[in-house]
């Protein structure tokens, strides 16, 4: 398993790593989904980035790893108020669909991944893999 857990760690930082940069040079294309009323909108997107990009390092930190699972998946639900502004705002982000083939399974199914994920590649949880005690 954990081989698993590193392919998984990996992943995440392959994912995290390049959308962190692309939230701090390219800031414009995410406030569009930013809810209303968030102030500094532009340096949210900024400072979510460099989250992404220390939560992505720190993954493969051995001595960082369970904090930045930690942070990441607390990062994952603080954008979630965003994902749900962007299926039930009418707001159109080319090129990313504005149907519910788009919006459902990233708020049902991955929204929720991205919040278990890296709890688990970090050893923060075992679930649901929990070896049962014999």
């Amino acid at each position: 398993m954990s081989n698993v857990r590193s392919l998984v760690r990996l992943l995440l930082a392959a994912i995290y790593a390049p959308f962190g940069v692309v939230h701090v040079v390219a800031p414009h294309g995410f406030l569009a989904i930013m809810p209303p009323g968030v102030p500094l909108p532009r340096e949210v997107v900024i400072f979510t980035g460099l989250c992404e990009i220390a939560g992505a390092i720190g993954l493969l930190v051995p001595r960082t790893r369970r904090l930045a699972g930690i942070m990441l998946a607390l990062y994952a639900v603080c954008v979630w108020p965003a994902n749900i502004w962007h299926a039930f705002g009418g707001v159109a982000v080319p090129p990313l669909p504005s149907s519910w083939w788009y919006h459902g399974p990233r708020l049902l199914l991955l929204q929720p991944l991205f919040i278990w994920a890296p709890l688990w590649a970090a050893g923060v949880i075992d679930w649901p893999f929990r070896r049962r005690a014999a």
